[in-house]
């Protein structure tokens, strides 16, 4: 009976604690969210790195101006350590604005529309007098195939399969579909074709292209590829079933040679378990078709303020603490990938890599790429997220920029924000400033710096 007794009084006093944990965590978050929310710098950083910098794609000279600006600003904020790591990164420019236009009809009732396109990053040029050529039409790798040589070659290849509208997240939907873009020049000159044109990987129904990475295979001709818009995409596939339609396209990208560039990192130490280390991050080059306000500039200055705000709280954390402004993220992963690298070189120890690219909207909640105990960890902190609009911690891929690391066996996290909007402006002329909202950007800020406090307290 003394036993039970004691048994029961020792559940007692751990259920006791527990719950008393659980309030200090609850105070300390809401004391994260009030100074954030107060006095959040993110806002006023992305300002600068959009407005004044602009678009940053890799090896350009914006890129370059991005680092200096992003290293002065971590060594004023008073961090323990302010480092770079030194990246070759291609150089891809786009040269000047791309032409487009197809004609439909015959003899004098022949009609020409201007189409809105872009390059896609990576492509190469058409030459100074362009190409044009009969249009064939496919949605996917099988039709492609299915139409033969015979119907392909000399010809520009039309990708037009959209976005799966059936799917609420609009991440899946672009997963659905972003095969085409990136391979679709690669399969369409296998069959002779001279060109690709690919549907802009948005499900928003306008004039306005969006570019993205693609690629070459090695022996396989290199040819043109090129976005075009939703609503231009439409029009071309309804002419194209009224008959023959061709289609002309000049661009003037072009590959140079590789750059030297840099991931910019800001290090908390830790003060119980130096060697130990959390990460959070985003990319720091952007297409230089908008000014990256959201893919990733958002990210950036959300990691750099989570560790501002941590330490304006009064948290020394136990484990060291980084914020790294990724580069290359967008056509290459080099940044990512030399992270990693350079990880395993100097024997480091990462417990967890947070990712934040998922644009500057209303968190709602956290992936990871684990599932079991560390997954029902998690979500047992749930609770300390509602009050905040965090619903959900979900098992799912962590951020592509950690994805090297995560290959080594480290956890990778990422922040999940409200993403209906967000591939209305992915990669394309509206990814600006204007379109994100201060109060958001800032709840995104927080909840890192929250879920650093308990990845630091508790470990996954």
């Amino acid at each position: 009976m003394k036993k039970i007794n004691l048994f029961i009084i020792f559940i007692s006093l751990f259920a006791i604690n527990a719950n008393a944990q659980s309030k200090q965590d609850s105070v300390t978050i809401k004391h994260i969210y009030d100074k954030e929310l107060t006095d959040g710098r993110c806002y006023g950083w992305l300002d600068t790195l959009s407005n004044q910098i602009g678009g940053r794609l890799s090896g350009s000279p914006q890129a370059a101006k991005a680092v200096e600006w992003a290293q002065k600003l971590m060594q004023q904020q008073g961090f323990d350590k302010v480092f770079v790591q030194e990246v070759m990164v291609p150089h891809w420019v786009r040269g000047d604005k791309e032409v487009g236009k197809f004609s439909y009809g015959v003899k004098k009732d022949k009609q020409t529309v201007t189409a809105h396109i872009c390059a896609l990053g990576g492509s190469i040029g058409t030459g100074d007098k362009g190409i044009e050529a009969e249009v064939v039409e496919v949605h996917n790798f099988d039709e492609l195939k299915k139409l033969g040589k015979e119907n392909v070659q000399g010809k520009i290849v039309f990708f037009n399969r959209p976005f799966d509208p059936t799917l609420i997240n609009t991440f899946a939907a672009y997963g659905g579909a972003v095969d085409q873009r990136g391979g679709g020049a690669n399969e369409a000159a296998k069959l002779g074709a001279v060109a690709v044109v690919v549907r802009s990987m948005t499900d928003a129904s306008d004039y306005v292209p969006h570019t993205g990475a693609m690629h070459y295979q090695d022996g396989v001709a290199k040819i043109p590829a090129a976005a075009i818009s939703t609503k231009d995409a439409d029009a071309l596939g309804a002419n194209l079933k009224a008959g023959t339609v061709s289609f002309y396209l000049k661009m003037n990208c072009a590959t140079l040679d590789s750059v030297k560039s840099y991931n910019v990192i800001a290090q908390t130490n830790g003060s119980e378990h130096p060697e130990r280390i959390i990460s959070v991050g985003g990319h720091l080059d952007s297409w230089d078709t908008g000014d990256g306000a959201d893919d990733d500039g958002s990210g950036v200055v959300q990691s750099l303020d989570a560790l501002r705000i941590l330490r304006l709280s009064g948290i020394r954390p136990k484990n060291t603490i980084r914020a790294v402004f990724f580069m290359n993220e967008e056509n290459g992963l080099r940044g990512g990938t030399k992270y990693s690298d350079l990880a395993t070189k100097n024997h480091e120890t990462h417990i967890a890599g947070i990712e934040t690219d998922r644009g500057s909207f209303q968190p709602i909640a956290f992936s990871i790429n684990r599932s079991g105990d560390t997954l029902s960890k998690l979500k047992s902190w749930l609770p300390l997220f509602e009050p905040y609009g965090i619903w959900n911690i979900q098992h799912d891929d962590g951020g592509v920029d950690f994805i090297p690391l995560s290959q080594k066996g480290v956890p990778s996290l990422e922040l999940v924000p409200e993403d209906q909007r967000y591939f209305d402006y992915h990669h394309s002329p509206l990814d600006t400033y204007d379109k994100v909202n201060k109060r958001e950007l800032e709840l995104g800020a927080a909840a890192l710096a929250s879920l650093i406090y308990l990845i630091d307290e508790y470990g996954l």
